[in-house]
C-alpha cells in the first residue's frame, strides 16, 4: 500500500491529500507544525471517505516519525504570497522552512521522491536536492502542469470549446518568467497559432503569467490551491502508476536547453522512478531566448540564497 506524505497541512496541502485519497492513489500522512491542524484535517477528510467511495487511510500528526518509508514526499510548507507580494519576496522564509522539513522526511523516507510546491518553487527544488543530497530524478517541482493548465483554461475560455480538448505547454520558471509556448499547444491536434490571431495568444500569454497574482489580487488574504492540488495528484498518479506521462516538470539541468544545474520548468516523462527523461524539443530563437532569461532569473534567486543559507 503506497504511502504519501504531504508537508504543510494549509489549503494546497489539504487540498492535495483530498484529491490523492479521492482518486484512490495511496494513504496519506498530512504533517505540519501547527497544533491540532494535520489531525482535524485528516480526520475531517477520513469522514468523508465513506461517501466518497474509498477506504484510504489519513493521517495527521507533528511528528516525522510518522511519515517513515513514504514513497513520495510533497513539501507544501511555507507562507502564501500576499497581495502585492512576489514569488521572490518569499525566498527567506521558505527556504528556512524548506530545508529543514527535506532533512527530516529525507531521515524517514531515504527512497522517496519529493515534489516541492512551495514558492519561489525552482528555487525551492533546487534546495530541496541540495539538502537531501537525492540523486535528480528524485526531486523535481510542481509548476508546469499547473500553469499549462491556466493556460488551457484561458484558451478555452476565449475559444469557448471543452478544455478537455486542449492542450499546452508551458516551460520555465514558475514566476513572471514563465514561458508559455503556442507553437506547442493545440486543440485536439489543431495548433494553437491557427485558432486566434497573435494578438489574442499574446493576451492569454501573459494573463498565464500572471495567473497566480489575479487569484491572490481576488482572494486578498491567501492563493490558489484547489487547481495547485489537483497538479500534484497528477504528478504523483503519474509516478505510482508508472504512466510515463509527459508533463513539464521543474527539474535539475545538465545542460538540457543549454542549461546547467539549476531547477527550471522542461518537459519530461513521469514515471516510478521519477524524472525518467526530459525531452528536448525544438525551440526557436525567440524561444530559447525566453528560456535562457527565465533561467538567469533563478540563478540570481539561487546565489541570494545560498548568501541566507548555511550548507546549502
Amino acid at each position: 500500500m503506497a504511502k504519501v506524505t504531504v508537508i504543510g497541512a494549509g489549503f494546497v496541502g489539504a487540498t492535495a491529500a483530498q484529491y490523492i485519497c479521492g482518486e484512490d492513489l495511496a494513504d496519506v500522512v498530512l504533517i505540519d507544525v501547527v497544533e491540532g491542524l494535520p489531525e482535524g484535517k485528516a480526520l475531517d477528510l477520513l469522514e468523508a471517505s465513506p461517501l466518497l467511495g474509498h477506504d484510504r487511510k489519513i493521517f495527521g500528526t507533528k511528528d516525522f516519525a510518522d511519515t517513515k518509508n513514504s514513497r513520495i514526499v510533497v513539501i507544501t510548507a511555507g507562507i502564501a504570497r500576499k497581495p502585492g507580494m512576489s514569488r521572490d519576496d518569499l525566498l527567506k522564509t521558505n527556504a528556512s522552512i524548506v530545508q529543514g522539513v527535506a532533512k527530516e522526511a529525507k531521515k524517514y523516507s531515504p527512497e522517496a521522491i519529493f515534489i516541492v510546491v512551495t514558492n519561489p518553487l525552482d528555487v525551492m527544488a533546487y534546495l530541496t536536492k541540495k539538502t537531501t543530497g537525492l540523486p535528480a530524478n528524485q526531486v523535481l517541482g510542481m509548476a508546469g502542469v499547473l500553469d499549462s493548465a491556466r493556460f488551457q483554461t484561458f484558451v478555452a475560455q476565449e475559444l469557448k470549446l471543452s478544455g478537455e480538448d486542449i492542450k499546452c505547454m508551458v516551460l520555465g520558471g514558475h514566476g513572471d518568467l514563465m514561458v508559455p509556448l503556442p507553437r506547442f499547444s493545440s486543440v485536439n491536434g489543431v495548433p494553437l497559432p491557427e485558432l486566434m490571431p497573435q494578438s489574442k495568444i499574446d493576451t492569454l500569454v501573459q494573463r498565464t503569467r500572471d495567473g497566480g497574482a489575479e487569484i491572490v489580487a481576488l482572494l486578498k488574504t491567501g492563493s490558489a490551491f484547489y487547481a495547485p492540488g489537483v497538479a500534484v495528484t497528477v504528478m504523483v498518479e503519474s509516478i505510482l502508476k508508472n504512466k510515463k506521462r509527459l508533463l513539464p516538470c521543474s527539474v535539475w539541468t545538465q545542460g538540457e536547453y543549454g542549461l546547467k544545474d539549476i531547477y527550471m520548468g522542461l518537459p519530461v516523462i513521469l514515471g516510478e522512478q521519477g524524472v525518467e527523461k526530459i525531452v528536448q524539443l525544438k525551440l526557436n530563437e525567440v524561444e530559447l531566448a525566453a528560456l535562457e532569461k527565465s533561467a538567469v532569473s533563478i540563478k540570481e534567486n539561487i546565489e541570494t540564497m545560498n548568501k541566507l543559507l548555511v550548507a546549502v
